[in-house]
């Protein structure tokens, strides 16, 4: 039993892409978000720790071609790799002038390098910036994937965790970038307390609805000194159980659409400062569960994919 029978799997999909595996090489900017400096609000989400989103990176005092080489020569050692996605990974990657955010894609623009990849919040997507990737891509052959966190649909959840903007940013930025050769992968966070299994199934509608091309599954974890975290030491929050974290995974893959790749099924994060991740489970026990149970209940990502293209016609 394997990932790839039950889902679109983002190693196979590269694989398939770039005809042989890739690995993907954390890149750490000094940058931060609006929802931090006050230009949207203050605070950032609820749930952001001090590294943005990311434990892994290298230190943003050392140059992007340095962290890159670093990266790149421990990798090529371990698995004998050749190609390489430069992941601009931390906060907001397009939140800065759009000279210096020039500055810092080209100096990413080294060999083995074959794409790069942009996280960056869906209120932060403007055409110049898309247009200089597209250039970027043409001139230097390197292909270019954005990475947008979405978290969830429901416009209570993300008032609630704080998120600074709503639905109709994503849909938005999708429309820009779609205009492009990008690839999009949207974040989405499926055991928030606040959403329910219709959120979920709303959720995997949206972002087939809308051609996303890849998703990002992260489980909820409480991070020390977040608004999060003192909501969970008060016990404001009822946490979603793993057992329910796993049907709700199960019932968005069922509901996606079965072209669109999946990069992570659940997230991960270290115990140091860290109030609650994954129930005190390994994360691919977590997975190895939920592939039982799909293949217990004969399930399988775009299993009730039959919503779009004029459902209530289909029977005339």
């Amino acid at each position: 039993m394997k990932e790839s029978d039950f889902y679109r799997v983002y190693s196979d999909y590269l694989r398939e892409k770039y005809g042989e595996k890739v690995y993907k090489l954390p890149v750490s900017l000094p940058t931060t978000c609006p929802n931090r400096d006050g230009c949207v609000g203050t605070g950032g989400c609820i749930f952001c720790g001090e590294e943005g989103g990311s434990f892994e990176n290298l230190s943003n005092t050392i140059s992007i071609e340095d962290q890159l080489v670093k990266n790149m020569e421990l990798i090529k050692k371990k698995y004998k790799a050749k190609k390489f996605i430069a992941f601009f990974q931390n906060f907001t990657n397009t939140y800065m002038e759009l000279e210096t955010f020039k500055k810092y894609i080209k100096e990413a623009i080294i060999e083995d390098i074959v794409e790069i990849s942009i996280s960056t919040r869906p209120d932060c997507i403007r055409d110049d910036y898309l247009e200089f990737l597209d250039n970027i891509s043409k001139e230097y052959g390197v292909n270019i994937s954005i990475e947008l966190g979405l978290q969830s649909v429901n416009y209570h959840t993300l008032n609630k965790i704080n998120r600074g903007h709503t639905l109709a940013e994503f849909i938005d930025s999708m429309i820009r970038i779609k205009k492009y050769d990008f690839d999009v992968c949207a974040h989405l966070i499926l055991n928030f307390p606040w959403d329910d299994i219709d959120d979920i199934i709303e959720n995997a509608k949206i972002v087939s609805a809308l051609s996303v091309d890849q998703i990002k599954l992260h489980s909820l974890y409480i991070v020390e000194n977040t608004e999060l975290g003192r909501m969970y030491k008060n016990k404001e929050i009822k946490l979603v159980s793993k057992e329910e974290y796993i049907e709700r995974v199960i019932t968005f893959l069922e509901y996606l659409n079965p072209d669109i790749v999946i990069q992570r099924i659940i997230g991960r994060a270290p115990e140091e400062n860290t109030l609650f991740v994954n129930w005190n489970t390994s994360w691919w026990k977590i997975k190895d569960e939920m592939l039982e149970q799909m293949k217990h209940k004969n399930s399988y990502q775009g299993k009730k994919f039959n919503y779009l293209n004029g459902k209530a016609l289909k029977n005339l």
